[in-house]
């Protein structure tokens, strides 16, 4: 069973990284021209979707890393890397410049009810960097109790990404350009700090110190 500490780290790590604030715009852009009964629809499927993926690389991501002969520590190390480098993107408003090409290709390729699996639930949601981060917090998770619990925190930082999907309309227009560039700088400073303690980690854990 993890300490509440532990379960308070692994929200703010997986909140961060998932980004609901930010992805809201994103979802405007990708829905423009639905009803907001359609845009719930969208919303809906595409939240069960990455929930799915995430509690996947929960319950079996140290399964899979164990087959293709990648030790925890390791994966730790490169897990943080690139988390951090998803911070440095935040904070220097290079992430939504990404995630907007993203969208940009998906809504000419991908017909109308698919963009709820593709670009939403992967990769805007559960992305690279959410799945790392996900793997990285289940390897710190000793038992059974503790995985459940991760998955509870994923549960609810998938509800809080349909909940800022579903205020997309009015969480863009309360933020403004200022509030989202703001906030996103802020939690970027956040992730890096976050990131390169699963980076000290990794070394420890990899080099027995």
């Amino acid at each position: 069973m993890a300490g509440t500490d532990v379960m308070i780290n692994a929200f703010t790590t997986l909140l961060v990284t998932v980004d609901p604030p930010g992805l809201a715009p994103l979802f405007l852009g990708l829905t423009q021209g639905m009803t907001r009964g359609e845009r719930k629809q969208v919303a809906v499927r595409g939240s069960l979707i990455a929930f799915a993926i995430l509690a996947v690389f929960a319950l079996f991501g140290a399964a899979i890393l164990g087959a293709l002969g990648i030790s925890m520590g390791a994966f730790r190390i490169a897990g943080g890397l690139m988390l951090f480098a998803i911070s440095f993107e935040m904070i220097f408003e290079k992430r939504n410049e990404r995630k907007e090409k993203t969208t940009d290709a998906a809504i000419t390729k991908d017909h109308i009810h698919n963009l709820a699996v593709f670009p939403l639930a992967i990769p805007l949601i559960a992305g690279p960097g959410a799945i790392s981060a996900t793997v990285l917090i289940a390897g710190t998770m000793g038992d059974v109790v503790g995985k459940v619990q991760l998955i509870l925190v994923i549960g609810a930082c998938v509800a809080l990404v349909f909940l800022a999907l579903s205020l997309a309309e009015r969480l863009n227009r309360f933020l403004g350009v200022t509030g989202r560039a703001l906030l996103t700088r802020l939690l970027g400073v956040l992730l890096s700090a976050l990131s390169v303690q699963f980076v000290v980690d990794g070394v420890r854990s990899a080099f027995g110190i």
